[in-house]
């Protein structure tokens, strides 16, 4: 086993890792590094895209704004919203765009066969592993302040609930007016903090944003009502001084990034029935039913409350509204349980005229990825067939290449995912090192043949139950005792304290 004491290697936690990321990236056979094919062509990119059809349209006077982390600077989408028939019915017009990311990246490219390689970019505490190069994601193609660019515009007409009247979809130029992160906005809309700077210096923003979040609740509301999960999980975001790791901190919902989820879901719905109604094939995200529900249902029961028998979306989310008003806190453990019960969700082809599973979480039946085109594959997939659709020209996709990538999108999303988990351990073995023998609350995230699974509260991190996992499944709670860590493998683990 290999260790590193924290006392004598505190400057070298964020170089530790970094190494581990790359090899776990290679052990999933994902590739941590541009290949220098796809660095020629792009030493051969010296601006943004700038050539437009004649239809495309020129949106760049809108208040256009992007919401997203402190950090993120590969800037996907934009939105912005007008009130329709004077606001007196809480109608509106909400305009998403969209990063034409296909504008410069061509299918087959050096670039684009990468970005097929590993899908999605992959982002672990210690470093970002984009799909794209930064020069691109980051600029080139990325809606950054203050710049023009080619964007595919949703635009959807809603009704004062929430309910969608009618929606189109074209090209157009914007201008990102307010580059904003999700934890200013959320306590300015929420009354916790001040206006961020960026939303004052531009006239109108905030009633602008204002009236965005007014709308995102809707679209919730009217969800919950057709049975979308409330579910609300704690990720782990690395706490850095300097490239010494101090914390694992916890990441929540809030507000700003309810008015994000909720427009990009509504996009992604208006996006795969577009392509359905051109008679074009579409890659859709879907969640089946649970295959666990009677996991879920003893949940419930342990928390007086009966479920069906069967998978019933409406009937769940009210018992988690219930559990979430009964005990906030203790509410994203709840939330991490169902989602492991849930199963993971995958990448399905839908062929015209044929008919998929929805998303069972969402509650949305019509479901395609196509908001996140600088960071997943399968976005860009789905621009490109509805830059096509727009334009009436051939498919660029096969039904079959369609299905191998659906394929492949989700194994490698999957490993994507892997990568990052096996990360958060190693950071959270150097926090946990120094603490062998110490004893938590911890909460079971995983059961099987494989092994127990379980979570602590703080730091927000899973570890192995090595003994004591007899009886144990998912959502039990339980007091564990440290044992070992392993900072290369990212192993840490656990015994049951009785």
């Amino acid at each position: 086993m290999v260790t590193y004491m924290t006392d004598t290697d505190d400057r070298q936690h964020r170089s530790i890792l970094q190494r581990i990321a790359h090899r776990a990236m290679l052990e999933r056979g994902l590739v941590p590094d541009f290949p220098l094919q796809a660095l020629a062509e792009l030493d051969g990119i010296h601006g943004p895209a700038t050539r437009a059809e004649e239809s495309t349209r020129d949106l760049r006077n809108l208040l256009w704004c992007s919401i997203d982390n402190d950090d993120s600077r590969d800037l996907d989408q934009l939105t912005v919203a007008e009130s329709r028939q004077g606001g007196t019915d809480g109608a509106a017009k909400v305009l998403v765009a969209i990063a034409d990311v296909d504008a410069v990246v061509k299918k087959r490219s050096a670039l684009d066969d990468h970005a097929r390689q590993n899908t999605t970019s992959v982002y672990t505490v210690a470093e970002t592993f984009p799909m794209l190069p930064e020069k691109l994601s980051t600029d080139l193609t990325s809606l950054n302040y203050e710049s023009d660019r080619l964007a595919i515009v949703i635009e959807m007409v809603l009704a004062g609930d929430g309910s969608l009247q009618s929606s189109d979809l074209y090209q157009a130029t914007v201008r990102n007016r307010a580059k904003l992160a999700y934890n200013s906005v959320a306590g300015w809309l929420e009354g916790s903090g001040p206006m961020p700077q960026g939303i004052g210096t531009v006239s109108g923003l905030d009633e602008n944003l204002r009236l965005q979040d007014r709308v995102a609740q809707k679209l919730k509301a009217l969800r919950h009502l057709n049975g979308a999960l409330d579910l609300e999980t704690i990720e782990a975001r690395p706490v850095f001084d300097g490239d010494k790791l101090k914390d694992l901190a916890a990441e929540t919902r809030n507000r700003a990034k309810d008015i994000i989820e909720d427009f990009m879901i509504a996009a992604n719905g208006v996006t795969a029935r577009y392509l359905a109604s051109k008679k074009f094939p579409s890659l859709r995200r879907v969640v089946r039913v649970p295959k666990r529900w009677d996991r879920i249902i003893e949940l419930a029961a342990e928390r007086g409350t009966t479920l069906p028998k069967e998978p019933d979306a409406k009937a769940l989310d009210q018992f988690l509204v219930a559990a979430k008003a009964a005990d906030p806190l203790r509410f994203p453990d709840l939330s991490l349980s169902v989602i492991k019960l849930l199963g993971a969700g995958e990448y399905v082809v839908q062929l015209p005229g044929g008919s998929v599973a929805g998303h069972f979480g969402l509650a949305v039946k019509d479901y395609a990825h196509s908001t996140a085109p600088n960071r997943r594959y399968p976005d860009l997939i789905t621009q490109r067939l509805l830059k096509a659709a727009v334009a009436g020209s051939s498919l660029p996709y096969e039904n079959d290449e369609l299905e191998a990538l659906a394929k492949h999108c989700t194994e490698a999303e999957d490993a994507a995912k892997k990568v990052e988990r096996q990360v958060t351990k190693s950071a959270a073995a150097i926090l946990l090192e120094t603490r062998i023998g110490e004893q938590f609350d911890a909460i079971v995230t995983g059961a099987s043949d494989k092994g127990t699974w379980v979570r602590l509260l703080h730091p927000p991190v899973e570890g192995r139950l090595e003994s004591g996992f007899e009886g144990m499944d998912v959502g039990h709670r339980l007091r564990v005792q440290l044992v070992r860590t392993d900072v290369e493998r990212g192993y840490i683990d656990f015994k049951r304290v009785v």
